[in-house]
């Protein structure tokens, strides 16, 4: 699997959890693990919309100065879900127009200067285990597909160590060598079963 085909099935897995969300669910705590601000799904929401607005503006190569405050908007506004279905379109089509040699291409972030590719990453670990977040949270089938999961294995293993100690992901957690790969893929990005 691409980084981009990577990116299109984790921004897809995260929103089939984030349409399940019911009305009720909006007020639910995020678990520790999570490692995310802020602490309330419907805010967490609210963040992955905005983070998916920029996805577009990153990959045309402009920086934070460049974009404003244009997106700010829709982390106060309470058409979650609606909002959210849009940016993620939004998103995963113009990552599916990226072409091998726009990975080299540099992507100015908040936090300095990256290859696309190295964005992509970055942002596949915000939204592949935010749907197991999610999911595990508001009690749906935290499954995600064998082909995703294996793609976040190989591409997550080398780096797992550096991003942990960035504050990116909790420290591991012990699983049973006879665990299947989402296990053995959560327990390393620090997620109990």
């Amino acid at each position: 699997m691409t980084i981009q085909e990577l990116f299109i099935a984790s921004n897809d897995a995260l929103l089939r959890v984030i349409m399940q969300i019911t009305d009720d669910q909006w007020s639910l705590d995020l678990p520790k693990y999570a490692v995310m601000k802020p602490s309330k799904l419907k805010t967490a929401v609210q963040y992955h919309t905005y983070d998916d607005a920029w996805v577009p503006d990153v990959l045309a190569g402009k920086t934070a100065a460049d974009v404003g405050d244009q997106y700010e908007w829709l982390l106060a506004s309470d058409d979650v879900l609606n909002n959210y279905s849009k940016y993620n379109a939004v998103a995963s089509d113009v990552v599916r127009s990226l072409t091998t040699t726009d990975l080299d291409r540099i992507a100015h972030l908040s936090y300095g200067d990256f290859s696309v590719h190295d964005y992509l990453q970055h942002i596949v670990s915000f939204r592949a285990f935010r749907a197991y977040d999610f999911a595990k949270l508001i009690g749906v089938d935290a499954t995600l597909p064998d082909d995703l999961v294996q793609a976040l294995l190989d591409e997550f293993s080398p780096v797992i160590e550096s991003y942990r100690q960035m504050g990116v992901f909790p420290p591991a957690v012990p699983v049973a060598d006879d665990a299947s790969p989402q296990a053995k893929l959560m327990g390393m990005a620090g997620r109990p079963a």
